[in-house]
């Protein structure tokens, strides 16, 4: 599959509406109890990257975007504004945000995750587009540096220590993170309102598994 390591410009993308979308069976019972089941391990996240009265300029910024994409052909980086962070998006991200793994002497590298935490569940999200210079990691609670100590694949999302976690240290970080999208639609309707302002109000976007 095809991916741009680009983001898409995020002066567009504020304001945007979507989020996650889950798929689950339901059947019921001929007694009136249901069965559900999904055939989803993870979530998909679904967005409407249409913009409403904008500059002729940002309204030139989004086509050209789609046609170097060559519409759903190419994927690319989505800053999910209200979900892009380790953290709660009003905190500053911390290398103890979130628990990725625990050593076990050999092992060196592990793969990002973000726990979604309500009550006594947590569903942990893998992440595999953490924005380059964002990542902070250690583990039995001491901070590392990247560069010296570990390093990180951007495009997988998975972090490679120099040295293999001991047993049984709890292996942390924190991170922004993008979404891995396409375009869902392979035309784009525009609409110029005066000379100086247009808009594209149906513009879909869909995550993609990469």
């Amino acid at each position: 599959m095809d991916f741009h390591d680009v983001r898409f410009p995020t002066k567009l993308s504020f304001g945007s509406v979507g989020g996650p979308e889950r798929r689950t069976e339901v059947v019921t019972l001929a007694n009136g109890f249901e069965e559900r089941n999904t055939p989803w391990a993870h979530s998909r996240r679904r967005y409407d990257a249409g913009v409403g009265m904008r500059s002729l300029d940002d309204m030139e910024l989004l086509i050209a975007f789609f046609e170097s994409r060559q519409g759903q052909l190419h994927g690319f980086r989505w800053k999910d504004w209200s979900d892009f962070k380790s953290c709660a998006p009003s905190k500053e991200v911390s290398f103890l945000d979130h628990v990725i793994g625990q050593g076990d002497g050999e092992t060196r590298s592990f793969q990002l995750v973000k726990c979604y935490r309500s009550g006594e569940q947590c569903y942990e999200r893998p992440l595999t587009k953490p924005v380059e210079g964002s990542v902070v990691a250690g583990f039995d609670r001491a901070a590392l540096t990247e560069g010296v100590h570990y390093s990180v694949d951007h495009l997988t999302g998975i972090i490679t220590f120099e040295d293999a976690p001991d047993i049984g240290s709890e292996i942390t970080a924190g991170f922004e993170f993008d979404v891995p999208v396409r375009f869902d639609v392979d035309r784009i309707h525009t609409s110029v309102a005066s000379f100086q302002a247009g808009e594209a109000p149906d513009v879909p976007v869909v995550e993609i598994r990469v």
